[in-house]
Order: structure tokens, then C-alpha cells, then sequence
């Protein structure tokens, strides 16, 4: 079912996927600290109104 050939060539692909995938995230990093600052805040608030709503509808 696997051979030797396919089995190397997923794990070189894997190594190679999973390192590009580091190094763009430790590029995008820098970015994504100065431009979306206070998404944190937003996502809290719009968590509060998801549970308000919810609060609202299983009263009524």
C-alpha cells in the first residue's frame, strides 16, 4: 500500500509544509501586532452581545 518512495516523499513534504508555515507566521507575526491592536477588545464585545441575544431569546 505505502511504499518506501511515497512514504519519504510525505514526510519531506510534511518537514517542508509545517517549516514554510513557521516562517510565515514569524514574518506575518510583526504585522498582524501593529495593524489589529485592539481586535482583542472587539471580539469580547461582540461575544457579549452573542450572549445577550441569547440571554433575550431563551426568556422569551
Amino acid at each position: 500500500m505505502f511504499t518506501t518512495g511515497r512514504i519519504i516523499f510525505a514526510l519531506v513534504f510534511a518537514i517542508a509544509f509545517l517549516g514554510y508555515l513557521i516562517w510565515a507566521y514569524r514574518k506575518d507575526a510583526m504585522l498582524s501586532k501593529k495593524y489589529y491592536k485592539g481586535t482583542f477588545i472587539i471580539l469580547l464585545i461582540l461575544i457579549a452581545i452573542w450572549l445577550l441575544f441569547f440571554g433575550f431569546v431563551r426568556l422569551t
